[in-house]
């Protein structure tokens, strides 16, 4: 132990807002010795805790409680405590509920659940049967009615309009453990289940609208024998089409449109000052996402009103919080880390279309002569590569979305930019990319919404936004964004357009 605490330790230090690379000559005596260390070097005040990202449980989020536990070199969150005093001052906020669904649907293979005890017991008895004589198990309508019931409720943890596909997963998973289900007049086996399923959550979307589940509702009033004259039913559906988790979540408990709006109001103010509460920021954008999604989702502002109702969605790391409120993942956390981990296999592939000949190869040759006349070639500058040659490699239109405009020279004109990323640099030089810029900004709806350092930081706040703002995808970047939405960041797994599974095969390679 003594050999491990002469050692340096290297820390990739993660604020609310930055961050920061510390080093340490030597692993300090406790995780409070740490913690002082981190409020010299970094010059905070405010009391915190320390999270680490574990390398035995894939990089999940670990409480520091021993300082042997942290790795030499590690991922470090700081986790701010919230001052009691200060809160009491501004305003009183109920308990913030949990987001209504906490995990996304399950990859592979659906884990159908324990029905009751008496439909457990039948199902047993059936399988035993089924294995000696191969007979199917005839239900009772009851029994059925149960297993229909369970499996929509569970179905509804995860998705309210499940796919096709996926209801067809559950069937398919309902047989393989209860072979006893199996159809005998079905070529899959499960084809009969499927369309019970696929009927009942139909059926049970109508229970959970009368309970006044917000997500549901919101797709109530179509036509119908005694409303002729409103829209078809399956017009204009309000419903998740990127994997979010909570899509259209109801108020929390005790909470109503007047008390949220005093809330936003609060948050407003906040925002304004010079030193923000940020502990109370993210706990009051916490409390009002339901009417935030209420409001986007239902009535589609523009984005300028959005950003003045919701200004905390100009603060970096209250967009990763909401992008994490609506999927339930970690965005800065997984696309780096699976940028990163594709950067080299992206690399070889976009070099070796780089050495031939056309449009698309010109374009990606033109892209590494400048990176590979770059000084350093560190994460920032493979990232920068990696998102300016992706489109290219994709064969999509990036003029319109990658644009470059000269420090205190004449302001751009970006007002028919719908989504684009304005890059701001210090000489007006001719390059495809660049590495070094005075800042680089987002672009929505013709307006310039907040403004980082690095291109990588900006692309990825912007695919936050576009989330949490309910955007549509950059017109002619279709693939490049499904391709971070699908393969880096794993939503939504579904089919992908030829060209995009090109090319995810050859990076399985």
């Amino acid at each position: 132990m003594a050999a491990e605490a002469s050692q340096n330790m290297i820390l990739r230090v993660i604020e609310m807002d930055r961050v920061r690379k510390v080093k340490l000559s030597s692993r300090p005596a406790s995780v409070e010795a740490l913690i002082q260390i981190l409020k010299e070097q970094l010059e905070l005040d405010a009391d915190f805790s320390l999270q680490y990202e574990d390398p035995d449980f894939d990089g999940k989020l670990t409480s520091l409680v021993e300082i042997e536990e942290l790795p030499q070199k590690a991922v470090v969150h700081i986790s701010l405590t919230q001052d009691s005093s200060s809160v009491a001052s501004t305003e009183t906020l109920s308990d913030v509920s949990s987001p209504e669904r906490l995990s996304r649907w399950p990859p592979g293979s659906f884990q159908i659940p324990t029905f009751g005890f008496d439909v457990e017991l039948t199902l047993r008895q059936g399988n035993t049967e089924f294995e000696k004589t191969g007979r199917p198990l005839k239900l009772s309508r009851d029994q059925k009615h149960d297993i229909l019931e369970k499996l929509a409720s569970v179905i509804f943890g995860f998705k309210a309009y499940p796919s096709d596909k996926e209801i067809a997963m559950v069937a398919e998973a309902l047989v393989a453990k209860h072979p006893c289900l199996k159809e005998a007049g079905s070529t899959t086996g499960w084809n009969g289940w499927k369309n019970s399923i696929k009927f009942k959550m139909g059926n049970y979307r109508t229970k959970m609208r009368r309970a006044g589940c917000q997500e549901v509702t919101v797709n109530a009033g179509k036509r119908s024998q005694r409303n002729p004259e409103n829209e078809p039913s399956h017009s204009n559906i309000k419903r998740p089409k990127r994997a979010e988790v909570n899509f259209l979540p109801n108020f929390p408990q005790g909470e109503d449109p007047s008390s949220l709006e005093h809330l936003r109001q609060v948050i407003v103010e906040e925002v304004k000052k010079t030193e923000r509460n940020l502990p109370l920021i993210s706990k009051m954008m916490q409390t009002t996402f339901a009417l935030r999604r209420k409001t986007i989702v239902m009535s589609c502002p523009p984005v300028k009103q959005l950003m003045e109702l919701w200004p905390a969605l100009q603060m970096q790391s209250e967009v990763y919080a909401e992008f994490q409120r609506i999927t339930n993942q970690n965005l800065p956390n997984t696309f780096y880390g699976e940028l990163d981990r594709h950067t080299p296999r992206l690399m070889t592939l976009f070099r070796q279309k780089a050495s031939k000949t056309g449009r698309t190869s010109d374009a990606l040759a033109a892209i590494f002569k400048v990176h590979d006349e770059q000084e350093s070639h560190d994460v920032y500058t493979r990232r920068t590569t990696i998102l300016h040659a992706l489109p290219v490699y994709l064969r999509e239109e990036i003029s319109g979305f990658y644009r470059t405009c000269v420090d205190d020279l004449e302001e751009p004109d970006v007002t028919d930019a719908t989504v684009a990323l304005l890059t701001t640099i210090s000489e007006n030089t001719m390059s495809p990319v660049h590495y070094h810029p005075v800042k680089t900004s987002v672009v929505l709806e013709g307006d310039v919404v907040v403004s980082l350092p690095r291109l990588d930081d900006g692309f990825l706040v912007m695919f936050g936004l576009i989330y949490a703002l309910h955007l549509n995808y950059p017109q002619g970047l279709t693939n490049t964004f499904e391709f971070i939405q699908k393969v880096v960041l794993g939503l939504d797994e579904g089919k992908l357009s030829p060209r995009l599974q090109t090319l995810k095969n050859d990076l399985m390679i």
